[in-house]
């Protein structure tokens, strides 16, 4: 009787990291883990690696596993001296003091429409080439030591492998597609860029790329390691996304991406124009305000997630004319870095806690609505719309969503996707053949409620008129 392989899959995320060890032929659960990451927009990738540590041993360690592949959150700049040394804090994707850098490299690539032509998306404050400009600008003396960069999950493997050789560093295209750097219908650097986002004329390294099915190195203790994903990319793996399938995920950020078989160039900035982790595009559009929304309303409620949700389906759709523009961090699409949540409409009749738990849930999503219109308007085929993240648990969230998408929502089981994809990307490496394996998700629900167009509405009314506060 053949020996059981079994692989492991890491998502280190924003806030935390987390391992799942699945069968690698019928994706089964065997066991996983997790560990916390500190909050806030910069963070010692040394948090990273200690966190993997203490989620490897919480998941049982890696004794039985045959391979491994980290997913992880795009965009975050982790600059490394000649030495291999962490210069400084690595500038996450949610850091949005970039913003006028990312206006810059824009024109300077002859504006928005050759931006995006030249790497797939118009540039924002999340991406890694606008904070290289932010450090050339603003920290000379650690820009002058950079020698290479890469991004979290680029940095974990190449952790794995012991951290010491430039050699040894590799990434995928789905994670390199998000850097400002990087075309993906080529699949190659652009170096010229990345010199001119950091402002030098010196060579520096960025990470191999690693075919989508193959192993880019070894750890220390001899098990191979995936190429890897970039979060979102490692989760339309772990839910089997095809063309065809949207998928609105509701994690910290919001978004929404396609698998798509042909890459998108977006000149007003709303899609990004990323590579999937099989070899097709994934058209996306991020949003900076998902789930924490839901957690600014428990606060402002004084309720738990649950009651949250359960008091918003006891309002009627529209919130009887309370509207909520939901950018408490600012927002990344549309580029409104400096913005902030707005509340409108509120009277005596819906200042109550079931109005106010309804705007704030159909605000977080009207954001998604207009994510998946932007896809639409690309050509991007959407058959089905699937929601996952942490916030789909929520008991509203696929009612409500259904009714603000005029659609059926599909919500698989809850699980760890971009852990799960990176495992069956593990798999997929491991096993060999022209495709990842299929994996048994378990039951998918589904959800088809009355589409309510006149909360989505209201909602762009609100959205354009705020445009200049």
């Amino acid at each position: 009787m053949a020996k059981t392989q079994l692989t492991a899959g890491v998502d280190s995320s924003t806030q935390s990291v987390k391992v799942v060890i699945r069968n690698a032929e019928t994706g089964k659960l065997v066991r996983h883990g997790r560990a916390s990451h500190p909050d806030g927009t910069e963070v010692d990738p040394a948090h990273w690696e200690s966190a993997l540590d203490k989620a490897i041993a919480d998941a049982g360690g890696l004794d039985d596993v045959s391979a491994i592949s980290i997913g992880g959150q795009q965009h975050g700049m982790v600059t490394l001296d000649s030495s291999g040394e962490v210069i400084r804090p690595a500038l996450l994707w949610n850091d949005t003091r970039s913003a006028q850098s990312a206006r810059d490299l824009n024109a300077e690539m002859g504006g928005d429409a050759q931006a995006a032509q030249k790497v797939g998306s118009v540039l924002v404050a999340s991406f890694t080439a606008t904070k290289l400009r932010w450090l050339a600008d603003n920290e000379k003396a650690n820009a002058a030591k950079v020698a290479a960069v890469a991004l979290p999950h680029d940095w974990l493997s190449w952790r794995l492998q012991g951290g010491k050789d430039f050699e040894k560093l590799f990434t995928d295209r789905s994670d390199a597609s998000g850097t400002g750097y990087f075309d993906s219908v080529t699949s190659t650097y652009r170096d010229d860029l990345l010199k001119s986002a950091l402002r030098t004329d010196r060579t520096i390294i960025t990470p191999r790329i690693t075919a989508p099915s193959a192993f880019g190195g070894t750890t220390l203790s001899g098990i191979p390691i995936a190429a890897g994903a970039g979060d979102n990319a490692g989760a339309a793996l772990g839910v089997q996304a095809q063309p065809g399938d949207v998928v609105v995920s509701l994690g910290t950020s919001g978004t929404a991406f396609a698998v798509s078989d042909t890459p998108t160039h977006d000149p007003s900035g709303a899609v990004a124009g990323f590579a999937d982790a099989t070899g097709r595009f994934l058209p996306l559009v991020c949003t900076l305000n998902a789930a924490r929304i839901l957690d600014a309303a428990t606060r402002i409620l004084g309720k738990t997630y649950d009651e949250v949700g359960a008091l918003a389906l006891t309002a009627k759709p529209g919130a009887h004319g309370l509207s909520l523009i939901p950018y408490f961090e600012g927002e990344r699409t549309p580029n409104r870095p400096d913005a902030t949540g707005v509340f409108a409409g509120m009277n005596l009749n819906n200042s109550n806690p079931a109005d106010i738990a309804r705007a704030m849930i159909e605000g977080m999503l009207c954001g998604l609505v207009d994510a998946v219109d932007a896809l639409e308007k690309l050509g991007v085929s959407i058959n089905r719309v699937l929601l996952i993240g942490g916030a789909a648990k929520n008991p509203a969230i696929s009612s409500i969503a259904s009714s603000l998408f005029g659609r059926e929502v599909l919500v698989p089981q809850p699980g760890e996707y971009v852990a799960d994809g990176a495992a069956r990307q593990a798999a997929w490496a491991l096993l060999g053949g022209a495709t990842p394996p299929q994996w048994n998700l378990g039951e998918v629900s589904s959800t088809h409620s009355i589409a309510t167009p006149e909360v989505v509405s209201a909602y762009r009314t609100l959205r354009d008129r705020t445009a200049n506060w």
